[in-house]
């Protein structure tokens, strides 16, 4: 059966950040997801985390000035101190909180910026932060964004990540298949995970047009669970959608999975 983790981002908004990790736990989620623990002390996280006996299964990179449209740096020729500054803060953060996944955001690109040159530097940083998670055991993911929703962002087709993942040649460097993503940029969805499953380490649900629950949407969710899990996906699966009222009122389509 399909493992489902609560993105803390998302989900759960009626209350404070650190409340949230015991509502997720009542909720009946064994696991989360959010995007960037650093405006919170560490150690007051990994309290909230083992009180409510829960995993933290992936948080993002710091993604440089997110205010300011910045959605990531791994791909931005000239921010590559940047890029290894984020990198030591978030093995600081994935260590004391146990998370064995993060996520390293591409970035926006300026259209001035030569492509090549955007690539050549993603792979570089890409290998770097490989190298330095592996002896902490854990592994780099990247994820293909569609760019009606973050326009001008530098990986957005399922084809291009595994280019990327196929030439950095890291062991500890998989992807991030964002279903709600992959429809709305691509669609074929079943075949698009089956094709990849070899180098899938994470997924993530929020159903189009809306980015709503996995109910209220185009996508017919309880099939894609039923071919996941008869693909023998063991993954975490991360609910980063957005409630259309309260969180709890959007988790009807949970009950069957509660474990």
């Amino acid at each position: 059966m399909p493992r489902f983790a609560a993105n803390l981002t998302m989900m759960f908004n009626e209350l404070p950040f650190r409340a949230r990790f015991a509502a997720a736990r009542m909720a009946g989620f064994r696991a989360v997801e959010f995007l960037f623990p650093y405006g919170h002390d560490a150690g007051l996280l990994q309290t909230d985390i083992e009180t409510n006996n829960i995993r933290v299964v992936l948080f993002n990179l710091p993604p440089g000035d997110w205010d300011a449209g910045e959605r990531g740096m791994a791909a931005l020729p000239g921010r590559e101190a940047d890029f290894e500054r984020s990198v030591s803060a978030a093995i600081e953060y994935a260590n004391t909180l146990g998370c064995k996944n993060l996520h390293a955001m591409a970035g926006i690109m300026s259209p001035t910026v030569d492509p090549d040159r955007a690539m050549a530097t993603y792979m570089r940083n890409l290998a770097q932060a490989a190298a330095e998670l592996a002896p902490h055991g854990i592994t780099l993911l990247i994820e293909p964004i569609n760019t009606r929703d973050m326009p001008g962002y530098f990986l957005s087709r399922t084809k291009d990540a595994r280019r990327v993942i196929e030439s950095v040649a890291a062991d500890n460097l998989k992807l991030q298949f964002d279903i709600y993503h992959r429809q709305m940029s691509e669609g074929n969805l079943i075949h698009g995970i089956n094709n990849n499953l070899d180098i899938i380490a994470h997924m993530q649900i929020a159903n189009p047009p809306q980015r709503l629950d996995p109910s209220a949407g185009e996508i017919n969710y309880p099939y894609v669970f039923q071919m996941i899990d008869g693909m023998g996906y063991e993954g975490w699966i991360g609910c980063e959608y957005k409630p259309l009222t309260t969180t709890k009122e959007s988790l009807a389509w949970f009950e069957p999975y509660k474990r």
